[in-house]
């Protein structure tokens, strides 16, 4: 099987706001059709990241090309060929789902509106309510507006900046189940997210912290990457105990999974050797498990270090 052609291939992109280095160097390829999830703390510089690939930021130093175009010179062309949907709803609320798609639709300067926007309504499960007003709409109604927005062009390449934020469980896996259909047809995605469920859908992942890439690939990748051994600890009372737990040698990473406690650390020897003398003639089990993405994520946070607070 031929293997799919990059769409975004960049390297040491760099971008400043003032004195502020917002985005470090950073290096990526994502091929025709994956799904690419950006993962990493508010302020990190996904969303910045995002914006200087669609073209919509130029980049200040680095080199490289999104759809076969240089980043840096032929931004303008990018912007055509990328659909961009925003952390926050930014359409018309006085305007219905008809009536907003086919201002996006003058926008772009569409030959045929009418007929693309007959489509996408029907490909989107619109066209019940074409003529409701945007301003009506539940969060999950308007997310899907704004993706139909997105894809009424054709793009070649989706950039999705927290686009399920606010939306209840249903509509994001609903829309999850979209994502992969586009996927499956050959269009790209680049999203950014918070949810640990959603990173595990994506085909690859990055970790950016305050504008460093620290970890990128599979999920599985990434959690191998972090090197971490992980233990379980469950019983009755476990509220107050995580401090004492990060004082115990091997003790790297403690967070509450549930009605359980994750423990981990790099030295697994001396972390389970702590952990059994620390538990031992309580109530309290011991177990290890396999560490998450989610432990990973927590762990990667942690070594974090805001350059704003450091």
């Amino acid at each position: 099987m031929d293997t799919p052609p990059l769409v975004i291939d960049v390297a040491g992109i760099n971008k400043h706001f003032g004195d502020k280095h917002v985005v470090k160097d950073l290096s990526l390829q994502v091929r025709q059709g994956e799904i690419f999830g950006f993962l990493g703390p508010n302020g990190s510089g996904k969303t910045t990241s995002i914006r200087m690939l669609c073209g919509l930021l130029t980049p200040d130093s680095g080199s490289g090309t999104c759809l076969g175009l240089d980043v840096l010179s032929e931004s303008a062309a990018i912007k055509r060929q990328v659909g961009y949907m925003t952390q926050k709803f930014s359409l018309w609320d006085d305007l219905t789902i008809a009536e907003n798609l086919d201002f996006v639709a003058r926008m772009f300067g569409m030959a045929d509106r009418r007929r693309a926007v007959d489509q996408t309504l029907a490909d989107l499960d619109l066209t019940g309510r074409r003529n409701q007003l945007a301003g009506t709409l539940s969060g999950g109604w308007k997310q899907r507006l704004a993706l139909a927005c997105c894809l009424l062009h054709q793009p070649r390449l989706l950039l999705l900046d927290e686009p399920t934020a606010g939306v209840d469980p249903k509509a994001r896996r609903d829309f999850w189940e979209e994502i992969h259909r586009l996927s499956a047809a050959g269009i790209t995605v680049l999203v950014s997210t918070h949810y640990m469920d959603e990173a595990e859908r994506c085909h690859r992942l990055a970790y950016i912290s305050y504008g460093a890439l620290l970890a990128s690939g599979t999920a599985a990748e990434v959690v191998a990457g972090q090197r971490l051994h992980t233990w379980e600890i469950s019983g009755d009372k476990l509220q107050g105990l995580g401090e004492a737990l990060r004082r115990l040698p091997g003790a790297d990473l403690v967070a509450s999974f549930g009605a359980t406690l994750h423990v981990s650390g790099h030295d697994g020897a001396t972390l389970e050797a702590s952990l059994r003398g620390w538990t031992a003639g309580t109530a309290l089990t011991v177990a290890p498990v396999p560490p998450t993405l989610e432990d990973a994520f927590i762990y990667l946070m942690q070594g974090s270090q805001d350059p704003l607070q450091g």
